[in-house]
C-alpha cells in the first residue's frame, strides 16, 4: 500500500500526457478553388494541389478522389456550380487510399448516396480511416468510408457515354491505381489519364518486412504506366505531372513516359541512399 507522503510525491513528479498532433498540410493543399476545366466534361473541383476531378455524363457524374476531410462542403458547392447535385453523383473512384486524397469520401458519400469502387488494398486502407498504413501507421487518419465495388486489374466503370479503365500500380501504397478514359479536349478525342503519385516519400525500400516486394511493384508500376493511353495525363498531385491549378498558364504538363521515367530516376537514387555503405 502506498503512503499518502509517496502518493502526493509521485503527483508532483508526474509529467504531463503529451497533446495530441493533428495531421497538418501546405496551405495550397487547402487553398479552395472555382472549378477548373480540363477537357469538355472534365472539371477539377479540388484544391490548388489536390486534385479531385469531376467527370461529367448524360447519366450523372463521377468524382476521383477528394482531398482532405474538411474538403466536402467545397467539392458538394463546386458540383453544384457546374450544374451536379448531390443525388447526380453516381461513382466515387480513388487514386489510392491515404488521407489527403480519400479523407472526405465519406461525407461525400453520406451526401450524394454514389457508389464507391476500389480495388481490395485501398478498400481495406478506407474502411479502418487510413489506420496502420504501412508507410505512416496511424499519422493520417480520416472518417471510414466502405467500398460498395471491390475492382479487378483492368476493370471498367461505365456511367453514360464514359468507361474508365482501372489499372493497377502498386507502389506508393500497394492499392494504388490509374484511371484512363477518353474524353473531347479542344475538338479532339483524347486519352485522358489520372495517374497515382508514384513516389516513396521515407519510404524503406530494402528490406521492408511489411512491403517486401516494393521495389518489383514499382518497377512493374513503371512499365504500366508508360504504356497507358495518355494524351492528357493528370495525377493527384498536380505539381508532380507540370501542373498549375492555381495558374493554368503556367503549366508543362508531362506525357506518361516522362513522369515514369523521372519517378523511377528518384526511386533508383533512394534506394543506392538507402544502401549500407
Amino acid at each position: 500500500m502506498v503512503s499518502g507522503g509517496l502518493l502526493a510525491c509521485a503527483v508532483a513528479q508526474a509529467e504531463p500526457l503529451p497533446q495530441l498532433q493533428a495531421y497538418t498540410v501546405p496551405e495550397p493543399w487547402l487553398a479552395p478553388m472555382s472549378p477548373l476545366p480540363l477537357a469538355d466534361n472534365v472539371w477539377h473541383i479540388g484544391t490548388e494541389e489536390l486534385t479531385a476531378l469531376l467527370v461529367k455524363t448524360a447519366d450523372g457524374a463521377i468524382l476521383i478522389d477528394g482531398g482532405m476531410p474538411q474538403g466536402a462542403d467545397m467539392l458538394l458547392d463546386n458540383m453544384r456550380t457546374l450544374g451536379v447535385a448531390p443525388e447526380d453523383l453516381k461513382w466515387i473512384l480513388v487514386s489510392h487510399g491515404h488521407g489527403d486524397h480519400a479523407g472526405s469520401l465519406a461525407a461525400i458519400q453520406r451526401a450524394t448516396g454514389a457508389r464507391l469502387a476500389a480495388n481490395a488494398e485501398t478498400a481495406m486502407l478506407m474502411a479502418a480511416g487510413g489506420a496502420h498504413d504501412i508507410h505512416f501507421d496511424d499519422e493520417i487518419l480520416y472518417p471510414p468510408v466502405s467500398v460498395d465495388r471491390q475492382l479487378q486489374d483492368g476493370e471498367q466503370v461505365t456511367l453514360g457515354e464514359v468507361t474508365l479503365t482501372g489499372h493497377f500500380i502498386p507502389g506508393h501504397t500497394p492499392g494504388s491505381m490509374a484511371w484512363t478514359w477518353q474524353a473531347r479536349r479542344q475538338g479532339k478525342t483524347v486519352d485522358m489519364a489520372y495517374v497515382d503519385s508514384l513516389t516513396a516519400p521515407g519510404y524503406q525500400l530494402l528490406d521492408n518486412p511489411r512491403y517486401p516486394r516494393i521495389v518489383d511493384d514499382f518497377n512493374a508500376t513503371f512499365a504500366t504506366v508508360r504504356a497507358l493511353p495518355c494524351d492528357v495525363l493528370l495525377t493527384p498531385h498536380p505539381g508532380a505531372s507540370g501542373w498549375h491549378y492555381g495558374d493554368p498558364a503556367r503549366s508543362s504538363p508531362l506525357d506518361c513516359q516522362r513522369y515514369a521515367d523521372m519517378a523511377e530516376q528518384a526511386l533508383r537514387q533512394q534506394i543506392a541512399d538507402q544502401r549500407p555503405d
